[in-house]
């Protein structure tokens, strides 16, 4: 392979050298087990702290709210299924998004097993969540909201800080799945009214496996692992010291540059946009155009293959997506593409490109260079394009 081109940073991204320079040290030199008493693994939990510190400082959060997990399904599940038995004699009905990460959306079906009622709340075009359908959908039995931040897929971001006031207003618990937004825009929980947030460390340049929620002071959440007396006995389990101490460096480093990075990725991301858009023809771009992160892209292709396009794009060394890694291989469309309103022949054909500061402006054009070719020739073989242009003549 001549090139290697990376456009699925919504997946994972690469661990950055500073990060792995953080972490390495606890693998080896420092490798105590921060629990134990005595002063060796003492200078490790003074580490994890600091850790936990730059985090919160990172929501404007206290370190105490701050509850470390291996990752963000982890996060998500603790948050709804946490709240869920908590308040159980309170209420049993939550509100979320047909648009969700599976993470959220299989926990609720899981409740709903269990005698729980979830209401899914349908989306625009753009995939927003209307403010006045939230409110309606509120019940006396209400316990919990849990709208993501930015769609995985179509990085629309939502309306978090009106939901927050609305659950509020309410004296409902407001979480939001922030896996693809935290270190990527500014996040300010007392601001945007957030009590519960997911975030995942390997979506910014951090290590796969380690994770946090934030839990506002005074949230009645039920423990998530029972054993040890780890994140104040509430998640047990031996304290993942070097994945903690990367996280937060990885945080750092993305609030360093945050503001530079998003003008940066954001005039690649229209610049890739704008030529698609303009260069291939009958093809839409899916998600809000505005309210947006700032390195997604993702488009759907009529009479072409999602899966098709993925196989020949990797044969010329550009690493794409047809929806989150957690769906990719099936044969069914994204969920959220449905949502949204396309067809099932439209979101078949569906391609989210996802770049990085590390991304060049010569790796864009050669990726739209690359799609056109690919989608020239995968129309050549479908009978429903050769139908199509015929009767458009």
């Amino acid at each position: 392979m001549d090139r290697f081109i990376y456009m699925d940073n919504a997946a994972t991204t690469k661990v950055a050298p500073e990060v792995l320079e953080a972490m390495l040290p606890f693998f080896t030199e420092e490798y105590g087990n921060p629990s134990s008493a005595y002063a060796f693994s003492g200078k490790i939990a003074k580490k994890v702290a600091e850790a936990r510190r730059t985090i919160a400082d990172a929501l404007n959060a206290c370190e105490k709210e701050i509850f470390f997990t291996g990752g963000g399904s982890e996060s998500d599940n603790w948050a709804i299924k946490g709240v869920a038995d908590a308040l159980k004699d309170k209420g049993n009905h939550i509100i979320t998004t047909k648009i969700e990460h599976h993470a959220v959306l299989h926990t609720c079906e899981f409740l709903e097993k269990h005698g729980y009622e979830v209401t899914y709340l349908p989306v625009d075009e753009n995939g927003l969540v209307s403010l006045n359908d939230v409110e309606a959908a509120i019940r006396p039995t209400t316990i919990l909201i849990s709208v993501m931040f930015a769609n995985n897929e179509i990085g629309t971001i939502e309306p978090i800080k009106e939901i927050g006031e609305i659950a509020h207003k309410h004296g409902i618990y407001f979480h939001t799945d922030a896996v693809q937004a935290f270190g990527h825009v500014p996040i300010d929980v007392d601001e945007l009214n957030i009590d519960m947030l997911s975030s995942s460390a390997h979506k910014i340049n951090g290590p796969k496996g380690i994770g946090f929620l934030y839990i506002r002071k005074g949230t009645k959440l039920s423990n998530l692992i029972h054993g040890g007396g780890q994140e104040s006995g509430k998640r047990a389990g031996t304290t993942n010291a070097a994945g903690i101490i990367g996280y937060a460096k990885a945080v750092e480093l993305a609030l360093k540059d945050m503001e530079e990075t998003t003008k940066y990725e954001s005039e690649l991301r229209d610049r890739l946009i704008k030529r698609v858009l303009e260069e291939i023809p009958y093809t839409r771009v899916n998600g809000d155009l505005n309210k947006r992160l700032s390195n997604n892209a993702n488009f759907c292709f009529r009479f072409v293959e999602g899966e098709s396009l993925l196989i020949l794009l990797d044969q010329k060394g550009i690493m794409g997506s047809s929806g989150s890694a957690r769906t990719s291989g099936s044969l069914d469309p994204s969920h959220v593409l449905l949502a949204i309103g396309l067809p099932h022949e439209i979101a078949h054909g569906s391609l989210r490109l996802t770049i990085s500061k590390e991304t060049t402006q010569e790796e864009i054009d050669y990726v739209v260079d690359s799609l056109k070719q690919i989608i020239d020739r995968l129309r050549s073989m479908s009978p429903l394009y050769e139908d199509f242009v015929k009767k458009n003549k």
